[in-house]
């Protein structure tokens, strides 16, 4: 898909939303789950917190009572990362009680970090142990008057918060990766499925232009029915355009042939000077409206899309043509390499410039015209294919300068001795460029004059 195609622009978009969201939805779920695995942290060191008080609290008066039914070996085992600590601030003495797992110093008090008390005298924070150890710590304050104040410290590995983060982290990215793959993967199928009318839209229009189809046919999505509906009427509409193209330069040849004919029946008969010019001027006036009518009726006719012509029975038929009225002479028309291609225009128009192209090399030959036809090459993207044409001579030739005058100087004709009114290459240059092709002159390897037209071929 190109950088300015639609369905890169669609797949682009829809993978990129994919990603974001997915993302922003993985980042939240972690904070979730690290923020709801805290919580059932901060409840389990809550139970622990909550016993020691209790034994604290039910302690004889001036006595930090040696906390029991926590159950948990870990508080004593010498650096286990799971601790417990009583302090009395105020009171008879200050005294400091710590679990069997705590070395000294002791727990740092979360006051260091400025962490507030909330109004149920609990608070809870990260701190720094033992061995560099990060805890999670939850501590109280309680007040039991004449006894003094304590403060009960209940303290966990925080690096088991962390593992099991971890593992979830890693299972929530591997599940939303291969959710991203199957969200690319289905935009890029929703993109691919969804243009497909599209596609068939252009292949419709590829076969109109080559001549394989005259409308767009088949069903479409009713987003696109109206696109091919509006084409259809468009080609239509086209269609009439050129009829009445046609119509109107019929009428204006009849209009115009009529005057021609009666200023000629006037002159009849007489032959003075001025009378001659006017003849030889009627008669190339004659010429001319032939010529550019003919011309408006090819460009009516080329038009229209969708004709396709086989070029091998076309030529065959001008060859078998060119025989019998060039008899007398000798000449030889012999075709070769006729591949088998397709003209993308009109069968008239076709055989007029191979009839006036061989009928012209047969006027100017000694003995033999050779037809060549090669196979249209691999066009560029966009471009539109074509075909070569070559008909070669063993006459006389021309120079280039000749040539050049041949083609630009419309009528000329280099030698009087011919029959014809010098008018064939014009009009078969001006077909060609009615077709964007083009006709070249060169020499021959028979000796003469090398003829080249480049026509459209059709798609194969």
């Amino acid at each position: 898909m190109r950088s300015s195609s639609l369905a890169r622009r669609l797949f682009f978009t829809a993978a990129v939303v994919s990603v974001i969201v997915l993302a922003l939805a993985g980042l939240a779920l972690s904070q979730l789950y690290r923020e709801a695995v805290e919580r059932a942290f901060d409840r389990n060191l809550n139970v622990y917190l909550k016993t020691i008080v209790v034994d604290v609290a039910t302690a004889p008066p001036g006595t930090i009572p040696e906390p029991t039914g926590l159950g948990e070996p870990l508080f004593e085992t010498p650096s286990s990362g799971w601790y417990w600590q009583i302090e009395r601030l105020q009171g008879p003495k200050s005294e400091v009680r710590r679990s069997e797992s705590l070395p000294a110093p002791g727990l740092p008090s979360l006051d260091q970090q400025r962490i507030p008390i909330r109004s149920d005298g609990f608070r809870e924070g990260y701190i720094r142990g033992p061995e560099n150890q990060r805890l999670r710590v939850v501590e109280n304050l309680i007040d039991l008057g004449n006894d003094g104040q304590f403060v009960v410290s209940v303290a966990g590995d925080a690096e088991e918060m962390e593992e099991e983060v971890a593992i979830f982290n890693n299972a929530l990215f591997v599940t939303l990766g291969i959710l991203g793959i199957i969200f690319v993967a289905t935009a890029w199928f929703q993109v691919r499925f969804g243009l497909r009318p599209l596609r068939g839209i252009s292949q419709s229009l590829q076969a109109i232009r080559s001549g394989r189809s005259e409308r767009l046919e088949g069903g479409f999505p009713e987003e696109i029915e109206p696109l091919a509906r509006e084409v259809n009427a468009l080609i239509d509409t086209n269609r009439e355009i050129v009829v009445r193209a046609r119509t109107h330069v019929g009428n204006l040849a009849h209009a115009l042939k009529t005057p021609i004919s009666v200023l000629l029946n006037e002159i009849a008969g007489r032959n003075d000077p001025t009378t001659e010019k006017v003849r030889e001027q009627i008669g190339i006036m004659r010429e001319q409206v032939q010529h550019h009518l003919e011309r408006a009726r090819i460009a009516a006719r080329v038009a229209v899309p969708g004709t396709v012509v086989q070029v091998r029975p076309v030529i065959e038929a001008v060859v078998r043509t060119m025989e019998k009225i060039h008899r007398d002479r000798g000449v030889t028309v012999a075709p070769r390499g006729i591949s088998e291609v397709r003209f993308y225009g009109e069968q008239q128009d076709l055989e007029e410039m191979v009839g006036n192209l061989v009928d012209n090399a047969c006027k100017w030959a000694n003995s033999r015209v050779e037809i060549e036809v090669a196979e249209p090459a691999n066009a560029a993207a966009g471009d539109r294919r074509s075909f070569h044409l070559y008909i070669d001579d063993d006459g006389p030739g021309l120079s280039p300068q000749a040539r050049q005058e041949v083609l630009t100087h419309r009528g000329r004709r280099l030698d009087e001795s011919k029959s014809g009114s010098g008018l064939g290459l014009s009009i078969v240059s001006d077909l060609a460029d009615l077709y964007q092709g083009r006709l070249e002159l060169g020499t021959s390897p028979l000796g003469g004059l090398r003829v080249e037209l480049v026509l459209p071929a059709a798609q194969a």
